[in-house]
């Protein structure tokens, strides 16, 4: 425990530590958010997390782990709100942590904030409050704009917030190198202000489970070759590429795809949309035999798809880091992904796993045979993929580096404050 225990206000505005995972807008900034705040509290540190309320059968505030609260902030109609809406209650998000901190008497030492709506409302607390705050993205509406054109939903105006933000930030916190040059590139920030800090995994959650005990668990067939494509139903998650992909196997029959995630537990078209086009998909390519949509699963049931596993497969367009390819090497499952993003800095080509083209089927299904046709191939890559998560990318190491930087933006705040209030004094006397 810290002597002088520091007090942390997270702010994330659209993911919840407390949501059900697998959904549109629920997964790794969610994980992110709710594993870091734990950790921050195991390591001495005090933490608030404010998140917007859309379920008014849960209290304004909840007593969630040891030295972790969540604080629901009315911002909005109390209901769930597509994330992509909610900008214009972000005044009224502002306010209401402004009146939570004065009814509280709370005096927090630094503002991390999720994703732009959440640092819109941190650079309203600095001006406001004079706390200083990081932040960290999680994902780039240049970025996103650039791979999503005129389907992206988000207000034209998140450019601009963005690029405000950049300059307001005491440091900003990016999830890997391709992230801190696309800040640099597209919004101009200055490297001193860039510090690279990964995402991470829980070795408590995801470990290793025998392939033979976790096939039988999930009553999947032990002599299939097992590939499994995990997260969230969206469009950029390239699910339709893995699909596709089966058709150009010598023999799709020796494969079954398992792919674990969606609105429901029991898969529903008529609930998730994009669930509908996979399941078309699949069937114009004739490879619906091969797969089996399993709906969404809870994280306990997770180690166990994953484990089961010969192959975890995520090959998104594009992807700010990516937490499931983490997860997967947790349980000493070689990771094959797209050449993007987060994912070609945690899983390294030939060593842990593969990367091969985004949007390129042929090239991921060339990549599928060559990996399963050698068992011995695949047990090396595992067990390297097992070892690179626990040196780099565990919660605990992340929050090593998270809290290096909160104890150095907070020491540089107490020495402004302490040089400022013996200027006040002198001009006094």
């Amino acid at each position: 425990m810290k002597v002088n225990q520091p007090y942390i206000a997270f702010i994330s505005e659209h993911a919840s530590p407390l949501a059900t995972l697998g959904g549109v807008d629920t997964g790794g900034q969610n994980v992110y958010v709710a594993q870091t705040a734990k950790y921050l509290a195991r390591k001495g540190y005090k933490v608030d997390v404010f998140t917007r309320w859309e379920d008014a059968s849960l209290p304004q505030t909840i007593n969630w782990v040891p030295g972790v609260r969540v604080v629901h902030v009315k911002a909005g109609p109390v209901e769930v709100i597509a994330k992509e809406n909610i900008l214009d209650f972000m005044p009224e998000f502002t306010q209401g942590m402004v009146d939570f901190i004065s009814a509280e008497g709370v005096n927090y030492d630094l503002v991390h904030a999720h994703f732009f709506m959440s640092g819109l409302v941190a650079a309203n607390l600095k001006c406001i409050l004079n706390i200083p705050f990081a932040i960290t993205f999680h994902a780039l509406g240049h970025v996103r704009r650039i791979h999503q054109g005129n389907s992206d939903q988000f207000p034209p105006q998140r450019l601009q917030i963005e690029e405000d933000i950049v300059k307001k930030a005491d440091y900003i916190i990016a999830e890997c190198p391709q992230d801190r040059d696309d800040l640099m590139n597209y919004y101009k920030a200055p490297s001193y202000k860039i510090v690279v800090i990964p995402c991470g995994f829980s070795h408590q959650e995801f470990y290793p489970i025998e392939k033979k005990v976790a096939r039988k668990s999930l009553g999947l067939d032990a002599n299939k070759h097992i590939i499994l494509q995990l997260g969230r139903m969206v469009p950029r998650k390239g699910v339709d590429n893995v699909i596709r992909s089966l058709s150009y196997l010598k023999d799709p029959q020796s494969v079954q795809l398992l792919i674990v995630g969606g609105e429901s537990e029991i898969p529903n078209p008529a609930e998730s949309p994009e669930l509908g086009r996979l399941q078309k998909i699949a069937a114009e390519h004739g490879v619906e035999m091969c797969i089996k949509f399993t709906g969404r699963k809870s994280r306990e049931q997770l180690k166990f798809y994953y484990a089961a596993a010969d192959i975890f497969i995520s090959t998104p367009w594009y992807e700010p880091f990516g937490i499931t390819p983490l997860e997967a090497m947790a349980c000493g499952t070689p990771v094959i992904g797209s050449n993007v993003g987060g994912i070609k800095y945690t899983v390294v080509d030939g060593e842990t796993g593969a990367l091969v083209p985004p949007e390129d089927p042929s090239a991921l299904a060339a990549k599928v045979e060559e990996l399963v046709s050698d068992a011995k191939r695949l047990q090396v890559l595992g067990q390297n993929a097992l070892k690179r998560v626990n040196n780099y990318f565990t919660w605990s190491h992340v929050t090593d580096k998270l809290a290096a930087l909160y104890d150095k933006v907070i020491a540089v705040n107490h020495k402004g404050l302490l040089e400022q209030l013996s200027k006040e004094k002198i001009k006094a006397a």
